[in-house]
């Protein structure tokens, strides 16, 4: 039985992976945050089993630790997927500081926690039956290429770059694998929201013109980004595949977008960054 575990299943890319992954015959348990999100994707696939977590939630991961240890009945768990995530724009030097804690919680705190509670199940007790499991951590494009305003949120998922790296390292002895999936832009609307709920929220800063360009760019990117289902595909890859890459990289564009940000200097690309969102020197 191939199972797996995916957190921040209610929509957008961990949505589109629990559908894919139980459409190929995966047993999915599908980490939501509320019920109606619980009931609209067990309604979309019956393989899909929806519980309740929230990465912060100790007591919440323990629990689910629990349903599926139960249900697994002594085999390994296949893979574990940490996809919950929250991402809020503005200048670092500006953004309440609670703010930019709430995303290493979520993002890197929540998705080691996860870690932490699952790595029993995927194969570090010994004593379970079937091959060892895998995680597969969904970081960023930004995970590898910062970006203005968005630093708190590329900070976690540089972050996460790092930690898959180790725990691959570490977690060799049990065979556990760890594997990056780092995509670009992809067709979701959590930037829509921001441009409909009035802007960005720092209009009489410094920033504020360049932010509102910022805030344009990422919705037009979103507009033209990926459909979810191609880090879907991505991700089954990595659970799946007998040789697996450490990182994959569903991005589109991915010569401008992906492998000229990463090879080229960095005061090249800060030029890039400052000429596109007006961020020259003020005289």
């Amino acid at each position: 039985m191939k199972s797996v575990v995916i957190t921040g299943a209610s929509s957008g890319i961990g949505e589109a992976i629990a559908l894919r992954l139980a459409t190929n015959g995966w047993v999915v348990f599908a980490g939501v945050r509320n019920d109606s999100d619980a009931e609209r994707l067990s309604a979309q696939n019956s393989a899909i089993n929806p519980v309740h977590i929230d990465v912060t939630d100790a007591a919440q991961i323990k629990k689910v630790v629990q349903t599926v240890d139960r249900q697994l009945d002594g085999e390994k768990l296949s893979g574990l997927v940490n996809n919950a995530g929250i991402a809020q724009m503005g200048p670092l030097t500006l953004q309440p500081l609670d703010e930019i804690k709430a995303h290493f919680e979520v993002n890197v705190f929540g998705a080691i926690a996860t870690c932490q509670a699952f790595v029993p199940l995927l194969g570090q007790d010994t004593d379970r039956s079937g091959p060892p499991g895998r995680i597969v951590n969904i970081t960023s494009v930004g995970g590898e290429v910062a970006s203005p305003f968005l630093g708190a949120y590329t900070a976690t998922k540089h972050a996460m770059e790092s930690v898959t790296d180790t725990l691959r390292r570490e977690l060799n002895i049990f065979g556990i694998d760890a594997i990056a999936v780092g995509p670009g832009a992809i067709r979701t609307p959590i930037w829509d929201k921001a441009q409909r709920g009035g802007g960005h929220g720092y209009e009489e800063t410094p920033w504020g013109e360049s932010l509102s360009r910022f805030l344009t760019m990422m919705v037009q990117a979103g507009e033209d980004g990926l459909p979810p289902e191609r880090v879907a595909e991505a991700v089954e890859i990595a659970l799946s595949s007998d040789n697996p890459d450490a990182r994959y990289a569903p991005v589109p564009n991915k010569l401008t977008n992906y492998y000229l940000l990463r090879g080229l200097p960095k005061r090249w690309v800060d030029k890039i960054f400052i000429d596109k969102l007006g961020l020259d020197r003020k005289p």
